[in-house]
C-alpha cells in the first residue's frame, strides 16, 4: 500500500489517446521521509509517521523528533502496516502509477455561518399569501410536548473545514520531474490545501 501527503494545485483536463477528455485534478507531492513507525507492541497500533515541507528552524520537541532527519514541519500519519519501510525512507510519487485508484483526504473549503437552506438542502417555503420573511426559515424544530430540540437536529450553523475523504480515485498520470499527481475528479479543499492520498486496500507494497 502505497501513501504521500502533498498540496492541491487547481483543476485542468487530460487528453487519453482517443481524445477522451478527463477532468483531474493536479497534486504537488515533495518527497516525504518517514519520521516514525509505530508498532502494535509500543504503541497500541501500527502506523507509518511521514514528514514533508522542510523549514530553516524548528523548536527543540519538534527538532528532537525529527532528530538526525531534515528539519521537516508537517508531519501525518497513515494507518497500514509499515512492511519493509523503516525511519528515514524517502516517499516519492514513483509510488504512484497512471491506472491505480486511491483514497484522498482533504478539509473541505469554509463557508462560513449557513442557512439550513445551503447547509442542509432544505426546500423553504412556498412564497405565497401568508408567507411573510419565512422563506427560508428552518421550520419547526422540536414538538410541544416533547419540550427539548432532539441532539443533531439540522439547523443553521458553521459549514465547511471538515475532514472528507473521496474514494477510488484513478491516478491518471505521474509526473515525477515536477512532482505532481493528477486524479481524475475533484477532491475536496481549496487551492493549497493539504491533502493525504492512499492506495486502495489490496494493493502491492512498493519497494523504497
Amino acid at each position: 500500500m502505497a501513501f504521500i501527503v502533498g498540496r492541491k494545485i487547481e483543476m485542468t483536463q487530460k487528453f487519453k489517446d482517443d481524445g477522451t477528455v478527463v477532468p483531474v485534478t493536479l497534486i504537488r507531492a515533495e518527497p516525504n521521509v518517514v519520521t516514525q513507525i509505530k508498532s502494535v507492541e509500543s504503541d497500541g497500533y501500527a502506523s507509518v509517521q511521514v514528514g514533508t515541507e522542510v523549514e530553516s528552524e524548528l523548536n527543540k520537541p519538534e527538532t528532537g523528533h525529527v532528530k538526525d532527519l531534515p528539519l521537516i514541519s508537517l508531519l501525518r500519519e497513515f494507518r497500514v502496516s509499515p512492511g519493509d519501510l523503516k525511519r528515514g525512507d524517502v516517499i516519492t510519487v514513483e509510488a504512484f502509477a497512471p491506472g491505480v485508484h486511491v483514497d484522498v483526504v482533504g478539509i473541505s473549503k469554509g463557508r462560513g455561518f449557513a442557512g439550513v437552506m445551503k447547509r442542509h438542502l432544505f426546500h423553504g417555503k412556498k412564497a405565497t399569501h401568508g408567507t411573510k420573511d419565512q422563506e427560508r426559515m428552518p421550520g419547526s424544530i422540536a414538538s410541544q410536548r416533547q419540550g427539548k430540540v432532539i441532539k443533531g437536529q439540522r439547523m443553521a450553523g458553521h459549514m465547511g473545514t471538515d475532514r472528507v475523504t473521496v474514494k477510488n480515485l484513478e491516478v491518471i498520470a505521474v509526473d515525477p520531474a515536477a512532482q505532481v499527481i493528477a486524479l481524475k475528479g475533484a477532491i475536496p479543499g481549496s487551492r493549497g490545501g493539504l491533502v493525504l492520498i492512499k492506495t486502495r486496500p489490496g494493493t502491492t507494497v512498493w519497494q523504497v
